[in-house]
């Protein structure tokens, strides 16, 4: 008889990732760099385009993933060839490569070069403003090819740490994270949120005056929201919206989802929805996060009136 054949066990390559940081100088290409290090990445920054074959020759290369600064102080720095290089390196089988790129507006370039008193890279002798619009000219072949922009114009350092994290955390939990929080168009709009409600249409409780020190947390201002005509409606909507979205979103791979409410002040319509809205995803089996940005601003005429909406 004659003995069992059995097929040769295949050994499926692990390619190791790769990630070429790169963009606008000023739009935190270092503070990107430092959570990716934070993440168990190994980074470097401002390394030769010219050297980075040898880099990542099949011997050198290993499982731990690595993040490469490249920008237009890096030595060598000609945006086709870096181009060039990063295709030659994507045909590689041991190689999951991809770009991200920073960007941000020049006008906020600006701010921040001034703020710092730093020299722009690219404007040494002349005007910052032509540095700056010499550097986005010569990044732009990069940027077109990047599978990832992040725009950092209206972030904090605290923002772009976030969002790169929401990115590029290699143990980011499977199930979708979903944070909902309140805020003040007053105060600026949040960066990252993925869905925004604004719930100015709704009659203010600041304009009742046993109401005006409260806010959205207090039984009070709720049973006032609650008898607006337009409140039940409307928010069954938005409830019945956010529940049907979120199965897509994770099919999508999605692993964090940001639900914003706003109102003018950020005290007390968005503060009362965004609690609901919480309570009713975890009626729903979620967990979500609650998060109160303008909770413990202060209340004034000035600022609920401010966008004209006081009613």
């Amino acid at each position: 008889m004659a003995p069992e054949s059995h097929p040769a066990p295949s050994h499926k390559i692990v390619a190791q990732k790769i990630l070429v940081v790169t963009g606008i100088s000023g739009a935190g290409k270092s503070t990107a760099l430092q959570v990716l290090e934070d993440l168990g990445w190994e980074a470097i920054d401002n390394f030769p385009i010219r050297l980075l074959p040898d880099l990542l020759s099949k011997e050198e290369c290993q499982v731990m993933p690595l993040a490469i600064g490249i920008d237009s102080r890096t030595r060598g720095f000609i945006p086709a060839e870096l181009v060039a290089r990063i295709k030659e390196l994507a045909a590689r089988d041991d190689l999951d490569v991809q770009t991200l790129f920073l960007d941000c507006a020049s006008g906020e370039v600006a701010r921040r070069y001034n703020e710092t008193r730093r020299r722009h890279p690219m404007a040494r002798g002349r005007p910052i403003g032509e540095g700056i619009r010499a550097e986005r000219e010569l990044l732009e072949p990069v940027r077109r090819w990047a599978e990832m922009v992040i725009d950092t114009t209206s972030f904090t350092s605290n923002d772009l740490q976030q969002a790169v994290r929401d990115r590029f955390a290699s143990d980011a939990p499977q199930e979708l994270t979903i944070t909902v929080n309140s805020f003040g168009f007053a105060r600026g709009m949040p960066p990252l949120a993925d869905l925004v409600f604004d719930m100015r249409f709704l009659d203010n409780p600041h304009w009742v005056e046993s109401l005006r020190a409260q806010t959205g947390l207090d039984p009070d201002v709720g049973a006032h929201i609650e008898k607006d005509p337009a409140f039940a409606s409307n928010f069954a909507r938005i409830r019945d919206l956010v529940l049907e979205l979120i199965p897509h979103y994770e099919a999508q791979g999605r692993a964090y989802l940001t639900i914003a409410f706003g109102c003018t002040g950020g005290r007390h319509r968005s503060v009362y929805t965004t609690e609901k809205l919480a309570l009713a995803l975890q009626e729903a089996g979620r967990t979500p996060t609650i998060l109160h940005r303008n909770l413990t601003a202060r209340a004034t005429d000035a600022t609920e009136g401010q966008l004209g909406l006081a009613g």
